[in-house]
């Protein structure tokens, strides 16, 4: 099953935020076991390595992306992509940039813990809880 993470929910497990990390790192977890398949934007590797190396350092930064490539696999950011983001009535373009990435990866469902910013309909889009708690009940 493909998962599409936004950069949010792997920034919570990189970083350790809480209260946040629990519930994403058990995503994290599903993929890195091969229960799911974690699918990412590629801008989601730059995103990360930007914020860890503010608030960790370079090296913390280097470490996290590289896990990042180890465990999830990256669309590519092309042309396509950042069209259908720009033209879209998004707020924000990186939350586009993520929706048109999960859709191009046929992701079951998109995980983020900010839903509000996508639109419902195209793909299901769930919450670290919500996911787990439909997919992988305990």
């Amino acid at each position: 099953m493909k998962v599409f993470c936004d950069t949010n929910v792997l920034i919570d497990v990189l970083a350790r935020r809480e209260p946040f990390y629990k519930e994403s790192a058990r995503v994290w977890t599903l993929a890195e076991a091969g229960q799911i398949q974690g699918i990412i934007s590629a801008l989601s590797v730059a995103n990360a390595f930007y914020v860890l190396n503010r608030i960790e350092g370079r090296e913390a930064a280097h470490q996290g992306v590289l896990l990042l490539r180890d465990i999830f696999s990256p669309v590519a950011l092309d042309e396509q992509i950042l069209n259908q983001a720009m033209d879209s009535a998004f707020d924000d373009l990186e939350d586009a940039v993520q929706f048109f990435s999960a859709l191009r990866a046929e992701a079951l469902c998109l995980v983020t813990r900010n839903p509000r910013h996508f639109p419902a309909g195209d793909i299901p889009v769930q919450t670290p809880a919500e996911f787990l708690a439909t997919h992988f009940p305990d």
